[in-house]
């Protein structure tokens, strides 16, 4: 017999010797009941009750003698049915373990799901307590073994040298034909040399994965026979995804995926992982009842006064991060992932959300940000904002405290502005510098504060959501039909010019203009000052036909193409030689913002701007909507850093460019890529690539050049 507990254990099961301990929190109950799901052999499966006897703080617990790893559980929460007080615990619907670390099944869509009265087409009373029992369509969690194996640890990469490239666990590899068939879309696939060989090959250090917490299907997508592809939708903060394993068995997908990480990093490769702590998949107030809003609604979630949920996630809820448990839920996820999977960092999506303080005000000093930020485990990973949520004053790039870097939307707003503004508008060439030179050093208006430098700025022109990098350049009206959504989801605001012809065509000219610009805006974001960041398939020019907001295309929409032709495979090409160069000359990666005005020690110059004659930027240069051309000369210290000049000729027909001066042994340049070249080896018979300083030179339209300083 265990004496009563006077402190809360461990959140979870925890498997000791002779049994488990489970332990939930669930501060409005008034009892809880242990729920343990057995098998007989060749009958039907069992439930067994066990009373959750000790309650400590809010946590209730319960040691079971002969429990161990493989055990299915969940709970069911008895108390109070208050729905304008946010209180909805109702005892007939099996809940899951909100710190269970591995999930047996999948919630099928039925309105035993739901805790108030729906009928069969899911209308009904939010107010009135449904009695059916919801066992038979509810997933169940596994207690997992302390002993798997945990991942190698990685070095860890610098920021100033980190490349990261984002991936969909099942899309990335499903139609990849070196992967055996059994393995591909799993987290197997992942590990495979055919996966790891190209992300090296490419010069990727960092593999970011759209979300793999174990998450569910949208009702309206299973009515509509659609799947969530993207998985923003959470359903365990802990476990997994179990359709992303080749494995079937719970504890074997927890497996599978360290084993992935593991391989990963025998590779020198990181993880890091876009988490969802923002919101559920509970929806709102009126959604399904599957753990949370079961346990503890008034706690775990944002609530108005009238016991609605507060959603400025556009997901119908807003996890309550005010709340130390629901803060201590997030933190303990992390950290589990971190130490007992070896992910390396996280992605937060809608980061804005996780910060909002009493009055849902953005507060960059909020608790859970001050936990990061010293928190042992923690502090020393990668961590990714995506500054911004749906709700009032959601907008906050480059508000982020360190150790955080942001995807910096302002980046990719505006060098799509610059390299694809369609020339038969009026304004096509009225967008001028400024802001790309902004963008290009570092965005240090946006990262100055708190001393995060130019890599606290993830540069991107293209992400999972929006355009893919080639249909910036084909199409110019979103094509969402097959979303069923009427074509009004995704962004209407997407910065991308079709060269002349929406979506396919045989046009060779067109063709040629779009390749063009697809390796302009791919050579902006990987030379660029920061952090680069390229999202999967870009590589080669994969297309999702126009669709900007493919979130429930789980098809050929949305999956990587191996099959390469000739412009994909010279595209992929460029991509590794540009990544090649951001290797080879450190010019390119800052750890500093550059300065204007002489180095300590020495007489250079970090940066320096030069116009479309080869003339210092004036102030008037700068204000000059017109000003289309622009030359930036990255100034190294000439013993282990060379110098580095960039053309940037953004107008619509071909340019005279007069490359700038020079100055003491420095006499010329040599031209090292051009975007005007198919093929980063292979420059079109006759061209030249030596110049001297002071030397005209002709520049295609809509072109960049890169040249090394001799």
């Amino acid at each position: 017999m265990r004496p009563h507990l006077d402190v809360a254990p461990s959140l979870g099961a925890t498997p000791e010797p002779g049994g488990t301990t489970f332990a939930l929190f669930a501060a409005h109950a008034d009892a809880v009941d242990l729920c343990l799901f057995d098998e007989a052999d060749g009958g039907p499966e069992t439930e067994r009750r066990v009373r959750m006897t000790d309650r400590v703080h809010h946590v209730w617990s319960v040691f079971v003698p002969g429990v161990g790893p493989g055990q299915r559980y969940g709970y069911r929460v008895h108390g109070p049915w208050r729905p304008a007080a946010g209180l909805r615990h109702n005892p007939a619907k099996l809940l899951l373990d909100p710190y269970g670390a591995a999930i047996d099944g999948a919630p099928r869509w039925s309105p035993e799901l739901f805790a108030h009265e729906v009928d069969a087409s899911f209308d009904g009373s939010p107010d009135v307590r449904d009695e059916r029992d919801d066992a038979a369509v509810m997933p169940r969690s596994v207690v997992v073994s302390p002993d798997l194996p945990r991942p190698r640890p990685v070095t860890r990469v610098p920021w100033t040298d980190t490349v990261i490239y984002e991936a969909h666990v099942r899309g990335a590899t499903l139609q990849h034909p070196g992967i055996p068939e059994e393995l591909r879309g799993t987290y197997a696939g992942l590990g495979h040399p055919a996966f790891v060989d190209h992300l090296r090959s490419l010069g990727v250090t960092t593999l970011e994965l759209m979300p793999v917490h174990a998450f569910m299907d949208e009702r309206h997508l299973a009515q509509r026979g659609m799947r969530n592809y993207w998985g923003y939708n959470t359903l365990s903060f802990f476990a997994p995804h179990p359709a992303y394993a080749v494995a079937d068995d719970p504890q074997a997908v927890v497996a599978e995926f360290r084993t992935m990480v593991d391989t990963l990093h025998a590779s020198g490769i990181e993880v890091v992982l876009d988490v969802v702590y923002n919101h559920t998949c509970e929806q709102g107030s009126q959604g399904p009842t599957l753990c949370w809003r079961g346990i503890d609604a008034a706690s775990y979630y944002r609530l108005d006064g009238w016991g609605h949920n507060v959603d400025v996630t556009g997901c119908g809820n807003t996890l309550d991060l005010r709340n130390p448990y629901v803060c201590g839920m997030v933190l303990d996820s992390l950290r589990y992932w971190a130490s007992e999977c070896g992910v390396d960092g996280y992605r937060y999506d809608l980061g804005v959300a996780l910060a909002r303080g009493p009055q849902d005000e953005f507060n960059p000093d909020h608790a859970f940000f001050v936990a990061l930020r010293t928190d042992p485990v923690l502090r020393g990973l990668k961590h990714i904002a995506e500054p911004w949520d749906v709700g009032m004053h959601g907008w906050r790039t480059g508000q982020f405290p360190p150790p955080f870097a942001e995807w910096n939307d302002r980046f990719r707003d505006t060098v799509r502005t610059f390299w694809l503004p369609d020339v038969a508008t009026s304004s096509a060439n009225g967008h001028g510098v400024r802001e790309l030179a902004t963008r290009l050093t570092g965005s240090q208006d946006l990262f100055h504060a708190g001393d995060r430098g130019p890599s606290a700025s993830i540069n991107y022109v293209a992400s999972h959501d929006g355009y893919t990098l080639a249909d910036t350049t084909a199409y110019e009206r979103k094509h969402n039909e097959p979303n069923g959504e009427h074509n009004r989801d995704g962004h209407g605001d997407n910065r991308s010019w079709n060269h002349g012809a929406e979506g396919l065509t045989d046009d060779v000219e067109v063709l040629a203009r779009r390749r063009r610009s697809v390796r302009n805006l791919l050579a902006t974001t990987i030379l660029a000052t920061g952090t680069p960041m390229l999202c999967a398939g870009d590589e080669f020019g994969r297309t999702q036909r126009g669709n900007n907001n493919a979130y429930c295309q789980d098809n050929d929409t949305s999956w990587l193409d191996w099959e390469h032709g000739t412009s994909q495979r010279d595209l992929l090409d460029s991509t590794r030689f540009l990544l090649h160069l951001r290797r080879e000359y450190r010019v390119f990666r800052q750890h500093a913002f550059f300065q204007a005005a002489p180095r300590w020690g020495d007489d250079a110059i970090d940066v320096l701007w030069y116009g479309r004659h080869g003339e210092e930027m004036t102030a008037a240069a700068w204000e000059d909507p017109r000003c289309r051309v622009l030359q930036i000369l990255l100034v190294g210290d000439d013993v282990d850093a060379s110098s580095i000049l960039l053309v940037f000729q953004g107008k619509s027909t071909r340019e005279e460019v007069t490359l700038p001066p020079l100055t003491g042994e420095h006499t010329g340049y040599t031209l090292l890529w051009d975007s005007a070249w198919e093929r980063p080896d292979t420059p079109p018979e006759g061209t030249r690539t030596t110049y001297a300083a002071d030397e005209r030179v002709r520049l295609k339209a809509a072109s960049m050049w890169v040249l090394q300083v001799d």
